[in-house]
């Protein structure tokens, strides 16, 4: 699994031996307009993002939505967290 790349180019990993889940996340265009989603599902990362700041955990949003699982929701915050990284460095 390829390591995620910021904006300079420098590879991210949050830290030694971490797993990256981003691969669980594309972006279609004519899928619920191009935004990025969970791979197979209609499900975009900002539902899940958005469902995390209105105070559902982890495990309320697996079990609301079961083609989901933890690691669909890490994969939402670590996209976040790349996202932000860039802004900030650009």
């Amino acid at each position: 699994m390829a390591t995620p790349s910021t904006a300079n180019g420098e590879s991210h990993q949050a830290y030694p031996g971490a797993m990256s889940n981003l691969s669980l996340i594309d972006s279609t265009p004519g899928v619920r307009g191009g935004k990025p989603r969970f791979v197979g599902t209609r499900i975009t990362v900002g539902d899940v993002l958005e469902y995390l700041a209105s105070g559902m955990t982890t495990e309320q949003i697996v079990e609301e939505f079961p083609e989901l699982t933890a690691n669909h929701v890490r994969a939402a915050i670590e996209f976040a967290a790349l996202r932000e990284r860039r802004l900030a460095s650009a």
